[in-house]
């Protein structure tokens, strides 16, 4: 199982660690939660992909939000 530091999530996806704290937050996002190691997080690789292909698969869900 490969595993993901937080830096290497944020460059993953080109977010700052605010938008990948808030995405962690977001409940909505279902985005997939880090594992706490001696107060690193790490996240699995098989779930981020996983979390993108359910995003690609639902319409909408990667259009920006109207206010």
């Amino acid at each position: 199982m490969t595993y993901l530091t937080a830096a290497q999530v944020r460059e993953r996806y080109q977010i700052s660690p605010t938008s990948l704290w808030r995405w962690c937050q977001d409940e909505s996002l279902n985005f997939p939660q880090p594992f706490i190691v001696k107060r690193r997080k790490l996240f699995r690789a098989d779930d981020l992909a996983r979390w993108e292909r359910e995003r690609a698969e639902v319409p909408g869900q990667n259009e920006k939000r109207q206010g």
